[in-house]
Protein backbone atom coordinates (compact mmCIF):
# COMPACT_ATOMS: atom_id res chain seq x y z
CA UNK A 1 0.00 0.00 0.00
CA UNK A 2 1.39 3.43 -0.87
CA UNK A 3 2.83 5.42 2.02
CA UNK A 4 0.41 8.27 1.27
CA UNK A 5 -2.44 6.09 2.56
CA UNK A 6 -0.79 5.23 5.87
CA UNK A 7 -1.75 8.39 7.81
CA UNK A 8 -5.46 7.80 7.06
CA UNK A 9 -5.15 4.13 7.95
CA UNK A 10 -3.44 5.16 11.19
CA UNK A 11 -6.21 7.68 11.89
CA UNK A 12 -8.85 5.00 11.46
CA UNK A 13 -7.00 2.69 13.86
CA UNK A 14 -6.66 5.49 16.42
CA UNK A 15 -10.36 6.31 16.20
CA UNK A 16 -11.34 2.64 16.47
CA UNK A 17 -9.26 2.20 19.63
CA UNK A 18 -10.64 5.43 21.11
CA UNK A 19 -14.26 4.44 20.49
CA UNK A 20 -13.69 0.94 21.87
CA UNK A 21 -12.18 2.39 25.06
CA UNK A 22 -15.12 4.80 25.46
CA UNK A 23 -18.16 2.60 24.82
CA UNK A 24 -21.37 4.37 25.81
CA UNK A 25 -19.69 7.75 26.25
CA UNK A 26 -20.60 10.86 24.25
CA UNK A 27 -17.60 12.06 22.23
CA UNK A 28 -17.42 15.42 20.49
CA UNK A 29 -16.06 16.14 17.02
CA UNK A 30 -13.16 18.23 18.32
CA UNK A 31 -11.86 15.34 20.41
CA UNK A 32 -12.23 12.89 17.52
CA UNK A 33 -10.41 15.29 15.17
CA UNK A 34 -7.53 15.56 17.65
CA UNK A 35 -7.37 11.78 18.10
CA UNK A 36 -7.36 11.15 14.35
CA UNK A 37 -4.90 13.93 13.55
CA UNK A 38 -6.44 14.49 10.12
CA UNK A 39 -9.07 16.75 8.58
CA UNK A 40 -10.79 13.69 7.13
CA UNK A 41 -11.60 12.24 10.56
CA UNK A 42 -15.33 12.23 9.69
CA UNK A 43 -14.72 9.96 6.74
CA UNK A 44 -12.73 7.58 8.93
CA UNK A 45 -15.63 7.48 11.42
CA UNK A 46 -18.05 6.63 8.62
CA UNK A 47 -15.72 3.84 7.50
CA UNK A 48 -15.74 2.41 11.03
CA UNK A 49 -19.52 2.48 10.96
CA UNK A 50 -20.26 1.41 7.39
CA UNK A 51 -17.34 -0.88 6.62
CA UNK A 52 -16.51 -2.36 10.03
CA UNK A 53 -20.01 -2.28 11.48
CA UNK A 54 -19.25 -0.36 14.68
CA UNK A 55 -22.54 0.79 16.23
CA UNK A 56 -21.64 4.50 16.22
CA UNK A 57 -24.62 6.87 16.47
CA UNK A 58 -25.02 10.63 15.98
CA UNK A 59 -27.81 13.19 16.42
CA UNK A 60 -29.32 11.76 13.23
CA UNK A 61 -29.93 8.52 15.13
CA UNK A 62 -30.75 9.75 18.65
CA UNK A 63 -32.47 12.92 19.82
CA UNK A 64 -30.40 13.12 23.02
CA UNK A 65 -27.24 13.73 20.98
CA UNK A 66 -26.34 17.18 19.67
CA UNK A 67 -24.79 17.88 16.25
CA UNK A 68 -21.09 17.06 16.44
CA UNK A 69 -21.56 14.36 19.10
CA UNK A 70 -20.85 10.68 18.53
CA UNK A 71 -21.27 7.57 20.64
CA UNK A 72 -20.36 3.91 20.25
CA UNK A 73 -23.50 2.39 21.77
CA UNK A 74 -22.13 -1.09 22.43
CA UNK A 75 -19.88 -3.73 20.96
CA UNK A 76 -22.65 -5.25 18.86
CA UNK A 77 -21.78 -4.91 15.19
CA UNK A 78 -24.27 -3.66 12.62
CA UNK A 79 -24.38 -4.77 8.96
CA UNK A 80 -21.27 -3.40 7.29
CA UNK A 81 -20.49 -2.67 3.69
CA UNK A 82 -17.24 -3.40 1.91
CA UNK A 83 -15.87 -0.96 -0.60
CA UNK A 84 -16.90 -2.14 -4.02
CA UNK A 85 -16.24 0.79 -6.34
CA UNK A 86 -13.71 -0.13 -9.01
CA UNK A 87 -11.15 2.27 -10.45
CA UNK A 88 -12.98 2.11 -13.76
CA UNK A 89 -16.29 3.16 -12.18
CA UNK A 90 -14.58 5.99 -10.29
CA UNK A 91 -13.07 7.25 -13.55
CA UNK A 92 -16.45 7.08 -15.31
CA UNK A 93 -18.20 9.03 -12.56
CA UNK A 94 -15.52 11.73 -12.33
CA UNK A 95 -15.49 12.17 -16.10
CA UNK A 96 -19.29 12.23 -16.31
CA UNK A 97 -19.47 14.86 -13.54
CA UNK A 98 -16.78 16.99 -15.18
CA UNK A 99 -14.39 16.61 -12.23
CA UNK A 100 -16.70 18.95 -10.31
CA UNK A 101 -18.33 18.54 -6.89
CA UNK A 102 -22.01 17.84 -7.50
CA UNK A 103 -22.99 19.49 -4.20
CA UNK A 104 -21.17 22.83 -4.14
CA UNK A 105 -19.90 23.05 -7.75
CA UNK A 106 -16.19 23.48 -6.97
CA UNK A 107 -13.81 21.88 -9.48
CA UNK A 108 -10.93 19.56 -8.67
CA UNK A 109 -7.78 21.51 -7.79
CA UNK A 110 -9.61 24.81 -7.23
CA UNK A 111 -9.26 26.62 -3.91
CA UNK A 112 -12.33 25.68 -1.89
CA UNK A 113 -14.20 28.71 -0.47
CA UNK A 114 -15.04 26.85 2.77
CA UNK A 115 -11.55 25.83 3.91
CA UNK A 116 -9.12 27.64 1.58
CA UNK A 117 -7.39 24.46 0.40
CA UNK A 118 -7.17 22.86 -3.02
CA UNK A 119 -10.27 20.80 -3.69
CA UNK A 120 -9.97 17.02 -3.62
CA UNK A 121 -12.78 14.99 -5.14
CA UNK A 122 -14.19 11.74 -3.79
CA UNK A 123 -16.89 9.38 -4.99
CA UNK A 124 -20.03 9.55 -2.88
CA UNK A 125 -23.28 7.60 -2.87
CA UNK A 126 -26.53 9.39 -3.69
CA UNK A 127 -28.52 6.78 -1.78
CA UNK A 128 -26.27 5.60 1.06
CA UNK A 129 -25.29 1.93 1.10
CA UNK A 130 -26.80 1.62 4.59
CA UNK A 131 -30.13 2.55 2.97
CA UNK A 132 -29.78 -0.02 0.21
CA UNK A 133 -27.89 2.10 -2.32
CA UNK A 134 -25.67 0.36 -4.84
CA UNK A 135 -22.17 0.96 -6.19
CA UNK A 136 -23.52 1.41 -9.72
CA UNK A 137 -22.37 4.60 -11.43
CA UNK A 138 -25.96 5.88 -11.50
CA UNK A 139 -25.96 5.98 -7.69
CA UNK A 140 -22.57 7.68 -7.47
CA UNK A 141 -21.46 11.28 -7.79
CA UNK A 142 -18.33 13.36 -7.43
CA UNK A 143 -18.14 15.24 -4.13
CA UNK A 144 -15.36 17.35 -2.65
CA UNK A 145 -13.75 16.68 0.73
CA UNK A 146 -15.70 19.49 2.41
CA UNK A 147 -19.11 18.31 1.19
CA UNK A 148 -18.12 14.70 1.80
CA UNK A 149 -17.50 15.58 5.44
CA UNK A 150 -20.86 17.34 5.65
CA UNK A 151 -19.47 20.81 6.39
CA UNK A 152 -21.55 22.44 3.64
CA UNK A 153 -24.60 20.20 3.77
CA UNK A 154 -26.52 23.14 5.20
CA UNK A 155 -26.83 24.39 1.63
CA UNK A 156 -28.81 21.32 0.56
CA UNK A 157 -32.57 21.59 0.31
CA UNK A 158 -34.17 19.28 2.85
CA UNK A 159 -37.61 17.77 2.21
CA UNK A 160 -40.42 19.46 4.12
CA UNK A 161 -43.06 17.68 6.22
CA UNK A 162 -45.53 17.38 3.35
CA UNK A 163 -42.96 15.73 1.06
CA UNK A 164 -41.77 13.38 3.79
CA UNK A 165 -45.31 12.29 4.61
CA UNK A 166 -46.03 11.72 0.93
CA UNK A 167 -42.92 9.55 0.59
CA UNK A 168 -43.78 7.53 3.69
CA UNK A 169 -47.38 7.03 2.56
CA UNK A 170 -46.15 5.56 -0.73
CA UNK A 171 -43.83 3.13 1.05
CA UNK A 172 -44.96 -0.46 1.78
CA UNK A 173 -46.39 -1.07 5.27
CA UNK A 174 -43.31 -3.01 6.37
CA UNK A 175 -41.11 -0.02 5.49
CA UNK A 176 -43.47 2.35 7.29
CA UNK A 177 -43.20 0.17 10.39
CA UNK A 178 -39.39 0.22 10.15
CA UNK A 179 -39.52 4.04 9.95
CA UNK A 180 -41.84 4.10 12.98
CA UNK A 181 -39.43 1.89 14.95
CA UNK A 182 -36.52 4.15 13.99
CA UNK A 183 -38.40 7.29 15.05
CA UNK A 184 -39.43 5.74 18.37
CA UNK A 185 -35.84 4.72 19.00
CA UNK A 186 -34.58 8.21 18.13
CA UNK A 187 -37.28 10.08 20.08
CA UNK A 188 -38.18 7.84 23.07
CA UNK A 189 -39.20 10.66 25.43
CA UNK A 190 -41.16 12.53 22.79
CA UNK A 191 -42.91 9.27 21.84
CA UNK A 192 -44.04 8.74 25.43
CA UNK A 193 -45.38 12.30 25.61
CA UNK A 194 -47.28 11.89 22.33
CA UNK A 195 -48.78 8.55 23.41
CA UNK A 196 -49.86 10.03 26.75
CA UNK A 197 -51.47 13.03 25.07
CA UNK A 198 -53.29 10.75 22.60
CA UNK A 199 -54.61 8.61 25.43
CA UNK A 200 -55.78 11.77 27.19
CA UNK A 201 -57.63 12.92 24.10
CA UNK A 202 -59.37 9.57 23.65
CA UNK A 203 -60.55 9.36 27.26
Amino acid sequence: MPSSNRPDRGARNKLREFFLSNVGKILDSGTLRDIAGTSEWGRRVRELRNEEGLNIVTHNDRSDLKPGQYMLVDLTTIPSFERGISKETRAIVLDRDGFTCQVCGVGAGEIHPYDGRKTRLHIGHIVDKSMGGSDDSGNLRAVCSVCNEGASNLTLNRPDTIKLKAQVRRAPNRDQIEILKWLIDKFPFETNDIVKSMKGESS
